[in-house]
């Protein structure tokens, strides 16, 4: 019969379906951040013993620290490009230069140089306030108790350097050019001086760096001119010579401000100025020859005397023809106009012919000009050609004469400036000076608290990591199917040192709630329901296994199964404490050879539920259970029954278990959260596999409140009495 078809009297249907529910585990596991607060949950108290020792061991420290005093000077480190020549390199404000400037620059506030500076400034060698201000004592003879001895003044002047060294720090102000130099001490007032020391010997020490590198730069420049004036001379004579000698004479043209613009040399200027008078000669040439041909073809045109003429001879014809209208040819005026007529005739002729031969004429002596240029402008073009070739090795000699000659003067120039380089104003200034400090810097309580804080989690964390790798308890319900391979019935919460029997009567308790939720995923468990009889096993003592078999009966029957409850544990029986009843006669009689089951049945408090004690314990429990007379009281119990239920002993180092197992429907592994190694409890379940018993599923006990919180539940839960002892109430 299915269980879940009926309700438990006094439990609505609504908290079945509640329980079946919280029956089910999730698939999906356990959240990390869940598994990690169960861990803190249940370390809670090493964590905060760890904690707790950490920060005190920092409050105590700190209290026995000396105070230390930070004073600090304020500096301007301006960028300032520093050149020996004139030649032009990578941008001063490119920005890899620029930090790679102030990087040195802090390199240089911390070396030995200015602190041995500061040290000579303050006398610090000498004085005994100093080095005990850094926890060095000085003995009467000058040295330093159990570091110096006896020794000279340099030796103290060198350890008054690294202990400057040691307690200076430079702290650049992010994007700007401002820097602190700090110091520390247990003496206020000397950090104040040392820090404002700093400061004025870091310029100092600048300053005659520069002098120094000016120096150099001069006595450099001052080779090196030497050397390029003496080839600027040379390059200049050889350019001359070789101009002489090939015959080049260069023109300049200069500027207003006297600056060469361009050069040329006398022969292309010579043959500039022909090309030009031959481009005049062309030109007019042509024009000559366009009037010589237009006279040619209009001869009338040729000058204003022909047409004069033409226009009396046109007239005097035209009075002939008038006159001979009315006359005849011998009429004398008209033999007058024939005759006037043919002088002007021949007055046009000669005119024509003088003008056509003084054209003629022009056009011969433009043509003569021409081809006079042209040969003049050959013989310059061929004179320029021979020189093109020369200047070839003229121009390297000249621009060898110019390389020297710009490089010189570059040099010359920078001499010029480099010799007021060493008095410039320095690129550093002091911006605040050190006030003597009023408060210590360190050491400072909160932040060693802190520190200690986190030191103490890391701790924590690293030991109870250590542990949960030695825990192989399963701790969680998630951990069953992970673990185990086995299906999760429910998980059981910790009851303290409640009476469990109580609790089991209390239909509204949270153990009774559980184990609603075990008898849920049991009914899930076989196609028919809860399976009709059931072993409950356990590794070992004290897990819960006896709760669980009362509970799991207890609940069957208040949903109106009849129900038998076999207390089959003969080594330590603990159920006939539990129901307050007499152990014996029982199921050892029943083995032993008692026929009459049902006389050794005894009625319980709970309708339904009827009790076989254990019995008598006898010498050898496990030669009881090897007979089938333990399969014969099942099926006979079956028959008349709807549950078995059977109590058996622990697995671990007996053999009932497996006896038992064989003649129920199913096994109930009862396991203790955090308790029996996993590797214990595969292989006690390997042995019931072994004897071929189907283990329904598992039921987890003894869960504390940060593993019960996956189910909903929130009291505490626990067992505590061992195997067989005195107390079997609570014996699970």
């Amino acid at each position: 019969m299915n269980f879940m078809g009926t309700s438990p009297e006094g439990l609505s249907s609504e908290k079945l379906i509640e329980s079946d529910v919280q029956s089910t585990p999730s698939g999906g596991g356990t959240p990390i951040l869940l598994e990690y607060l169960r861990v803190i949950e249940r370390r809670r108290w090493l964590i905060g013993a760890i904690l707790v020792a950490s920060v005190a061991i920092a409050v105590i420290v700190t209290l026995l620290m000396t105070p230390q005093y930070t004073a600090k000077t304020r500096v301007e480190i301006s960028r300032q490009e520093q050149r020996i020549t004139n030649i032009e390199g990578v941008s001063g404000k490119d920005a890899t230069f620029d930090q790679e400037f102030y990087e040195t620059q802090y390199a240089l506030l911390k070396t030995r140089a200015v602190a041995e500076r500061v040290a000579r400034s303050l006398g610090l060698a000498r004085d005994p306030a100093f080095f005990e201000a850094h926890g060095v004592r000085l003995d009467d003879e000058g040295g330093r108790s159990g570091v110096l001895s006896k020794d000279s003044l340099k030796e103290r002047e060198d350890q008054a350097v690294a202990l400057l060294q040691d307690h200076v720090a430079i702290q650049p102000l992010a994007r700007s050019a401002l820097v602190d130099i700090m110091y520390e001490s247990a003496n206020p007032t000397l950090s104040a001086n040392i820090a404002n020391s700093w400061g004025r010997e870091f310029i100092a020490e600048s300053l005659d760096r520069r002098f120094a590198s000016t120096a150099s730069a001069r006595r450099f420049l001052e080779q090196r001119l030497e050397t390029l004036r003496e080839r600027v001379q040379q390059s200049e004579r050889e350019l001359v010579k070789y101009a002489n000698r090939s015959g080049i004479v260069v023109l300049e043209q200069k500027s207003e401000d006297g600056r060469v613009q361009t050069t040329r040399t006398l022969t292309s200027a010579n043959l500039q100025a022909m090309n030009a008078a031959l481009a005049e000669a062309t030109a007019a040439r042509i024009a000559a020859q366009a009037r010589a041909a237009a006279a040619d073809v209009q001869p009338a045109g040729a000058n204003q005397t022909v047409s004069s003429l033409r226009q009396r001879k046109a007239e005097s014809e035209a009075a002939l023809a008038q006159m001979l209208v009315q006359f005849e040819p011998a009429y004398p005026p008209a033999r007058a106009l024939r005759q006037q007529i043919a002088s002007l005739n021949t007055a046009i002729a000669r005119e024509e012919g003088r003008g056509a031969q003084a054209l003629q004429k022009d056009y011969q002596a433009a043509l003569r000009r021409e081809q006079d240029l042209q040969h003049r402008v050959g013989a310059l073009t061929q004179a320029l050609t021979r020189e093109e070739r020369a200047r070839i090795q003229y121009n390297i000699y000249q621009r060898e004469a110019d390389t020297n000659r710009q490089l010189y003067d570059s040099l010359l120039q920078r001499y010029k400036e480099i010799g007021v380089a060493g008095v410039a104003a320095s690129n550093i200034s002091v911006v605040d000076e050190a006030r003597v400090p009023t408060s210590p810097s360190k050491p400072k309580l909160p932040l060693n608290m802190a520190v200690a804080l986190l030191v103490g989690i890391a701790l924590a964390g690293l030991v109870v990591f250590i542990l949960e790798q030695f825990d192989e308890g399963v701790r969680y319900p998630s951990d069953v199917q992970r673990a185990l391979g086995l299906p999760l019935l429910g998980a059981v919460p910790d009851i303290g040192d409640e009476n469990p029997q109580e609790l089991i009567q209390n239909v509204k308790s949270e153990l009774t709630e559980a184990y609603l939720t075990v008898n849920s995923s049991l009914a899930f468990s076989t196609d028919h329901g809860v399976p009709k009889s059931l072993v409950v096993v356990s590794t070992r003592p004290a897990e819960g296994k006896s709760t669980s078999s009362v509970s799991i009966a207890t609940v069957l029957a208040r949903t109106g199964k009849r129900v038998v409850l076999i207390d089959a544990d003969m080594r330590s029986p603990s159920l006939h404490t539990l129901f307050d009843v007499k152990q014996q006669p029982g199921f050892s009689n029943y083995l032993a050879g008692e026929e009459n089951w049902k006389a050794l049945m005894v009625p319980t408090s709970t309708p339904g539920l009827n009790l076989i004690p254990a019995g008598i314990t006898p010498p050898n429990p496990a030669e009881l259970l090897t007979s089938d007379r333990v399969v014969r009281l099942v099926a006979a119990v079956e028959a008349e029954f709807d549950h078995v239920v059977i109590d058996s002993p622990p697995l671990l180092g007996l053999a009932d278990a497996p006896l038992l197992a064989r003649a129920a429907d199913g096994v109930v592994y009862v396991a203790e959260a955090s308790g029996v190694p996993v590797r214990g409890i595969k292989a006690a379940v390997e042995r019931l596999r072994t004897s071929r018993s189907r283990i329904v599923g598992v039921i987890l006990t003894k869960l504390k409140q940060s593993g019960a919180t996956e189910y909903g539940y929130g009291v505490a839960y626990g067992y505590g009495l061992a195997y067989g002892g005195a107390d079997k109430a609570s014996n699970a």
